[in-house]
This record gives C-alpha cells, structure tokens and sequence, in this order.
C-alpha cells in the first residue's frame, strides 16, 4: 500500500474518531442540531474524510471503501451546497456510516501490518 493512500487512511479514522470525541459519546440528534459550532466541527470533518478518500481514488480507483464515490459527494455537497445541509442526513451518516467505515479504515490498515 502506498504512503499516500496509507496516510489517508489515518486521516479518516483521525475524523471519524474526533467526530465521536465532539459528540461526548451522547449521541443526540437535538443537542447536535442546536449546536451550531459542534455541526460545524462535525461538517469540517466530513470534509476531510471525503477529501481523503478522494485523494486513495487518485491513486487507486478500485480501493475497497464501501461507498467511496458517496463519501466524495458528500464531502462536495458540504463545501459546495453549505445553504442546504440537511441536519438529519449528516446525522444518519454519523450514526450508520461512519461506525462502517471506521471498521472499514481499520481492516485496511491492519493489512499493513501483517
């Protein structure tokens, strides 16, 4: 596995566990949707996992990340559609994706160190 990709790799889990740091482990739609600056830190973070696996699709376009071309849009509807974030879809991405991917991100780094 090349550095980059191996790099990128950490950056995800890097997001995905901060992520859960900023949710206390109280995960609850209504303290997440009236915090402005936790939906903020989330997005920013959603951000970087897209733009991460954007950047392991650069490098090798058959890596397997379920739903990676999904995870790029989202990441590009975050930047680029920022008025129209819709709180309960990043909601759902936090609560069934992102425990899938982190899974994911963990079996493809543990294969680096067989």
């Amino acid at each position: 596995m090349k550095y980059n990709i191996l790099k990128s790799l950490f950056d995800i889990k890097d997001s995905i566990l901060a992520i859960f740091d900023y949710l206390e482990g109280k995960r609850d739609f209504y303290i997440y949707k009236n915090n402005r600056l936790l939906k903020r830190a989330i997005e920013r973070e959603i951000e970087i996992i897209g733009e991460a696996t954007q950047r392991i699709l650069k490098i090798d376009a058959n890596f397997p990340i379920s739903n990676a071309r999904k995870i790029v849009d989202t990441r590009n509807w975050v930047i680029h559609g920022y008025d129209f974030v819709d709180d309960q879809i990043i909601w759902n991405i936090i609560i069934n994706q992102l425990p899938k991917l982190l899974q994911e991100v963990n079996n493809e780094i543990s294969k680096r160190d067989q």
